[in-house]
């Protein structure tokens, strides 16, 4: 049986000041992160897209994260955890930037550039972040303190979807009438552009945040980490090495399906509540804030009990509950299906970190290679909600297609059940801190 960790520290001693100033970057990649469920209703409002098309939104995202996490890792073999950050904040805020000159063309294309551009540093990120965080203290604790840093993530997301509610969506739904009205007088490609130009400010200002973010890292001194022999002369890992670990494959798995059925979740809520509820727009968008406030509660109430609970035995019981919540979404769509959808965030909460950190457990000088396979697993993101919409326009049916997150779900409980039997003893019961002495090397 996995050792929970009891008696072993959490946070790393010492090091807290470094600690803070990582866990900040789960906060600023959620603000980014769920603004594109904002914008795949806004883009198909002012773009005029079909449900199908505006979903190619969270592919342009979440493909970047699977074009630039094999890069990231071999960037970090070479130069380390710093350099992944900041050069991943560097193109993070880079692309927000893009989104000017995007709107400015008045095209669809160019944002979808700019989106991959945001995936891409979002994948360098969270490929060093991650990782870096489940080895950044004692191993025993490592799902712990990862899924206490990834609580950070739900205050980003939820006060990204606010800004987004309050900036980007303008809450003016028109009417056949008032659009045939418009087109006669000429005002109606206007108004379409005055609707693009409205992503302009917030994202121009998260850019520069996110930039001088990056400045801010890279006069922080960051350790060594002596599980993956940083400093030496050998031992950074190979991708041949990786075939060995089959906790790692399983997990990569696992992620591809829980990024998927959570990308489903949250950007098809306002399009599953337009056609079963009379809520506006803006309204709807409030149901994304309230799962990101259940995410929140569901991380701070949960991993304290992984002290007394087997993190894979918590997935399991979570992703089975979400199984059940999708059903309901399937079965009775309206108000009912809608709390159901909100419920299920609650669930999702540790799903992601403890995937990440059972996947990563005993890769020792592999660890930032099988990160990079993790965070390739993100590209989840990218085909599942596409699936979803594929089946929503088919039957015509928003509610049908939260089949397909049911399905993900199942899969990811079905790993949460087999992951225990995949760990090594050692690498199921590891005391030992993972980062170098006081006396070792920093960058």
């Amino acid at each position: 049986m996995p050792n929970n960790g009891k008696g072993v520290a959490v946070f790393p001693a010492g090091r807290m000041a470094l600690f803070v100033i990582v866990t900040v970057l789960f906060f600023l990649w959620g603000m980014s992160n769920n603004l594109t469920d904002i914008l795949v209703q806004q883009f198909r409002k002012s773009f005029e897209l079909s449900r199908f098309s505006a979903q190619l939104v969270s592919t342009a995202n979440f493909t970047g994260y699977f074009c630039m996490a094999v890069p990231a890792a071999l960037l970090m073999r070479r130069w380390g955890y710093k350099a992944g950050m900041v050069t991943g904040l560097c193109l993070f805020g880079s692309g927000m930037v893009l989104f000017w000159p995007a709107a400015v063309s008045g095209m669809y294309a160019p944002f979808l550039v700019a989106l991959f551009a945001v995936g891409c540093g979002a994948s360098i990120l969270e490929t060093a972040s991650n990782p870096f965080m489940a080895q950044f203290g004692p191993a025993a604790t490592s799902e712990r303190r990862l899924n206490f840093a990834q609580s950070f993530n739900p205050p980003g997301t939820i006060l990204g979807v606010w800004i987004g509610r309050q900036y980007i969506l303008s809450g003016v739904e028109l009417t056949p009438a008032q659009v045939a009205a418009k087109k006669a007088a000429g005002t109606y490609a206007a108004y379409l552009h005055g609707e693009i130009m409205r992503v302009v400010p917030t994202y121009i200002a998260l850019g520069s945040v996110v930039l001088l973010f990056a400045l801010l890292l890279s006069r922080m001194r960051f350790p060594t980490m002596a599980s993956e022999h940083e400093g030496e002369g050998g031992g950074h890992g190979s991708f041949r090495a990786l075939l060995h670990y089959p906790q790692l494959w399983f997990a990569v798995a696992a992620n591809v399906l829980n990024v998927g059925a959570q990308i489903c979740v949250w950007s098809n809520t306002i399009f599953y509540m337009k056609q079963y509820t009379p809520l506006s727009e803006k309204r709807a968008a409030d149901f994304i804030i309230y799962s990101l406030v259940a995410m929140l509660a569901g991380r701070f109430i949960t991993t304290p009990l992984m002290k007394y609970i087997a993190p894979s035995k918590l997935l399991a019981l979570y992703a089975a509950v979400n199984v059940l919540m999708m059903a309901v979404a399937v079965a009775r769509p309206g108000m009912l299906g809608a709390y159901a959808i909100v419920a299920t965030s609650f669930f999702l909460s540790i799903m992601f970190p403890t995937i990440f950190a059972l996947g990563l457990k005993g890769l020792g000088d592999n660890t930032k290679l099988g990160g990079s396979m993790l965070v390739m697993a993100i590209v989840g993101g990218a085909f599942f909600p596409l699936l979803l919409g594929w089946v929503a326009r088919s039957t015509g049916s928003m509610a049908l297609g939260y089949l397909v997150p049911l399905f993900c779900f199942a899969g990811v409980a079905a790993y949460g059940v087999v992951a225990p039997r995949l760990l090594a003893p050692d690498a199921a019961n590891p005391h030992a801190p993972e980062i170098a002495s006081p006396q070792g090397h920093e960058i």
